[in-house]
């Protein structure tokens, strides 16, 4: 693979950067967006240790 010859891990940055989506999306979207599943992305959400629940609150009073 050519990012491992050049020392770069995939892993590690595709981790890295689903971690940085957690933080700014809710689980519901992250896995959309991921093309995961919702179990793997609120686990995701989890590990970012983001509380959604003012996100919903205002999703309900829209």
């Amino acid at each position: 693979m050519k990012l491992r010859r050049h020392d770069i891990a995939p892993l590690a940055g595709r981790n890295t950067a689903r971690l940085a989506l957690a933080t700014d999306l809710p689980a519901s979207v992250l896995a959309d967006f991921a093309g995961t599943s919702i179990s793997n992305a609120t686990r995701w959400t989890g590990y970012a240790r983001r509380d959604w629940l003012d996100y919903i609150a205002a999703r309900a009073r829209v």
